[in-house]
């Protein structure tokens, strides 16, 4: 099992552990100061900050041996570093890269194809917004240990980005993902724009984050799941994804979820067909380990609270006789007592529910799937042509 989740289980079961023992989220600048994921510079000494992928942490910044060179304060191991060439420019990248990489963008910044047009004014701060939550994205897939390589001009394998506007025609790009580029419309970094298709399409959640989420799903069912001996697994439980996706389209957004959506999927739109299962399942997984991962980094735990949740048991799971099933139900129920503290944290706020979705028992079946294929050995990335079926 990859490391984060035998530490974030061990946090689990843990009592309140300070956030210096777990600097996994807060990290602290030389002077002493909290700085935060997205910190490029102290608020409080002005030291330059930047993100060490490789360590996962922000830390401070000290000159190095050359003009353009750093080095990381705590880490020498890192050896001499170089800021993303995005650091002054609206996307405002703060993370760092080694000396004789041949690139001067980090490897977030490296998986754009397309960036707005920022001779349009607007796109300058969408494109903040845009990058902001694909770092989060990025460095979350890294942490958890799943393979992330920039696509090639030449296309072929790996992870891209084209994030758009409506063209000179007045076309709008569909938000999608095909054969690893995930397209995204700029407006979603809009708040109104993004809220009116949220209430027009009934959806309880739309954020940037949650979109790269389930966008980068696809991707990963390309690479984990199809021509794999997963592959039964995943029909079981999600269904058959050589159903026409055109026509389970068209009859989603004609006849909508069936009524009782809620008892084997996350959400109506999971209903709409297996590829969606399971993207927006995916998409939860990851919500819910950096939403935990973060709580416990602040000292934050419900464990303590007197909540009336059955919690769920091993005969929920995929695979009930796993050896590492105790360490997930911990992590699962966690969970849920987690997010209805926040929910009540919101609703106290006069705000919508913190997470607006109820989990049913073939969801945790789903999770737990998705769980034990991020945390299996994946192979290097290499052209479908060299694929061999098992």
């Amino acid at each position: 099992m990859y490391r984060f989740f035998e530490q974030l289980g061990a946090r689990i079961a843990a009592p309140f552990v300070s956030q210096q023992q777990h600097p996994d989220r807060v990290w602290q600048c030389q002077c002493g100061q909290s700085v935060f994921f997205r910190n490029s510079q102290c608020l409080a000494c002005q030291s330059a900050l930047g993100y060490w992928p490789s360590g996962n942490r922000v830390a401070s910044l000290l000159p190095g041996p050359a003009e353009g060179l750093w080095l990381l304060d705590g880490e020498p191991e890192a050896g001499p570093l170089r800021r993303c060439a995005n650091l002054d420019t609206p996307a405002a990248c703060n993370w760092l890269l080694a000396e004789h990489e041949p690139d001067n963008l980090c490897l977030a910044c490296r998986l754009n194809r397309t960036i707005p047009d920022l001779g349009i004014a607007e796109n300058q701060p969408r494109w903040r917004k845009l990058e902001t939550a694909k770092r989060r994205l990025t460095a979350q897939l890294l942490h958890l240990g799943l393979p992330v390589e920039p696509k090639s001009a030449e296309g072929g394998p790996g992870l891209a980005f084209d994030f758009i506007g409506v063209d000179h025609e007045g076309n709008a790009p569909i938000t999608g993902h095909a054969n690893g580029l995930i397209t995204l419309d700029v407006r979603e970094a809009d708040d109104d724009w993004r809220e009116r298709v949220r209430v027009q399409l009934h959806e309880p959640y739309r954020t940037l984050l949650g979109h790269l989420r389930h966008e980068v799903g696809h991707y990963y069912w390309d690479r984990l799941i199809a021509d794999s001996h997963w592959l039964d697994g995943f029909r079981d439980l999600f269904g058959d994804e050589r159903e026409s996706y055109s026509e389970a389209l068209e009859r989603h957004y004609q006849q909508g979820a069936p009524s009782d959506w809620a008892a084997a999927h996350v959400s109506a739109y999971a209903t709409m067909h297996p590829w969606e299962d399971w993207a927006e399942t995916w998409a939860h997984y990851l919500h819910m380990t950096d939403a935990l991962d973060t709580a416990l980094a602040l000292g934050m735990n419900a464990s303590s609270l007197e909540l009336d949740f059955p919690p769920f048991t091993r005969e929920d799971l995929y695979r009930p006789d796993d050896p590492g099933a105790k360490e997930f139900l911990a992590f699962i129920n966690a969970w849920v007592e987690l997010s209805a503290m926040l929910n009540e944290l919101s609703r106290s706020m006069g705000q919508v529910d913190f997470y607006p979705f109820v989990l049913g028992k073939p969801v945790v079946a789903k999770l737990h799937f998705i769980h034990l294929r991020v945390n299996q050995p994946t192979p290097p990335i290499r052209d479908q042509a060299d694929v061999e079926l098992p």
